[in-house]
């Protein structure tokens, strides 16, 4: 039986053609796939350059809080007429810079405060059909006391929800929150709750 697990593919790439470039390059890609049976199959992929993102879920264990933003997104309006959404701290990882340095970066940008301490949980790709972007969650200790109610990033208007990790978890659970880096960490939360305390002493 295959480990289950992401590995590495037989897989030659042409040079990537840009289809158009914005926010993000869009490219296509012409690649040759070796199959079980050892013959080749062509294919022609178009992809959207999303890079590497940090996002942080950041708790405050002396008040059993978690520190969520909230901030207009256009596709969301676009998609369901929920464009106002509740999220987790993120942000894209520059050019030379470590994911977790990205993280204490956008936790004083995002919601105001460094934290304390960091630790990265887990990797994951949004959407690999479409994208490149992966994102790498990382769990941190905060002072939610100092939080702000308002923070501007980048053009970002930002609103700071400090809300008991109980009320955070009930949103998932009834699905008012539909930002998949959000509810991932909080799915996260929910299962290593008992574990925070050591994870950020370590």
């Amino acid at each position: 039986m295959d480990e289950i697990a992401d590995r590495a593919a037989d897989v030659s790439l042409e040079p990537p053609e840009l289809l158009a470039t914005g926010y993000r390059n869009y490219a296509r890609y012409r690649l040759t796939l070796t199959g079980d049976d050892g013959k080749p199959i062509a294919q022609t992929r178009d992809v959207l350059e999303g890079g590497k993102v940090a996002a942080v879920v950041p708790v405050d264990l002396a008040r059993d809080q978690v520190v969520l933003i909230r901030q207009f997104r256009l596709p969301g309006h676009l998609g369901n007429g929920k464009g106002d959404m509740v999220e987790i701290v993120a942000g894209r990882v520059e050019a030379g810079e470590e994911a977790a340095a990205t993280a204490a970066r956008e936790c004083v940008e995002e919601i105001g405060v460094a934290p304390s301490a960091l630790v990265e949980l887990f990797r994951y790709f949004t959407t690999p059909g479409i994208t490149d972007e992966e994102v790498t969650i990382f769990l941190a200790a905060v002072d939610a006391s100092k939080v702000p109610a308002r923070t501007v990033s980048g053009g970002e208007h930002i609103r700071t929800l400090c809300v008991p990790i109980d009320a955070a978890l009930a949103a998932i659970e009834r699905n008012a929150i539909r930002n998949s880096p959000a509810i991932m960490a909080l799915q996260w939360l929910a299962l290593n709750r008992t574990r925070l305390g050591a994870l950020l002493r370590a």
